[in-house]
C-alpha cells in the first residue's frame, strides 16, 4: 500500500476500525516536507496492520478544526474511531511506532 491521502468524504471510514495514524500537513509547510519520508517509511514497515494517511489542512479545514489542528506537521493516531495519542513537530520513525501502540 501508500499512504492515503484522506478527505471529508474518506476520513471517517478511514479512522473507524483498526488503528490509523494521520498526519496533518500543508504544501507550503517545511517541516511537513520532511515529515513525508519518514511517514512513507513508516507505511512501509507497518502498513499491512496499521493505516497511514495524510490530511491536507488547507484543504479540509473542517477536519483539522474539528481536531483542533494549530501548529502543522500533527500526527495523530486513532484506534477504532477515538483519538489514542497525538504528536507535533516533525517525529521520527520510532516516535511514530510509539505513538501507535500507544
Amino acid at each position: 500500500m501508500a499512504v492515503q491521502h484522506f478527505d471529508s468524504k474518506t476520513f471517517n471510514e478511514a479512522i473507524a476500525s483498526g488503528t490509523t495514524v494521520v498526519d496533518f500537513w500543508a504544501t507550503w509547510c517545511g517541516p511537513c516536507r520532511m515529515q513525508a519520508p519518514i511517514l512513507d517509511a513508516f507505511e512501509a514497515e507497518v502498513g499491512e496492520t496499521i493505516k497511514v494517511g495524510k490530511v491536507d489542512v488547507d484543504e479540509q479545514p473542517d477536519i483539522a478544526r474539528r481536531y483542533n489542528i494549530f501548529s502543522i506537521p500533527t500526527i495523530i493516531a486513532f484506534r477504532d474511531g477515538v483519538e489514542i495519542a497525538r504528536t507535533v513537530g516533525v517525529t521520527d520513525l520510532g516516535g511514530l511506532k510509539r505513538l501507535a501502540d500507544a
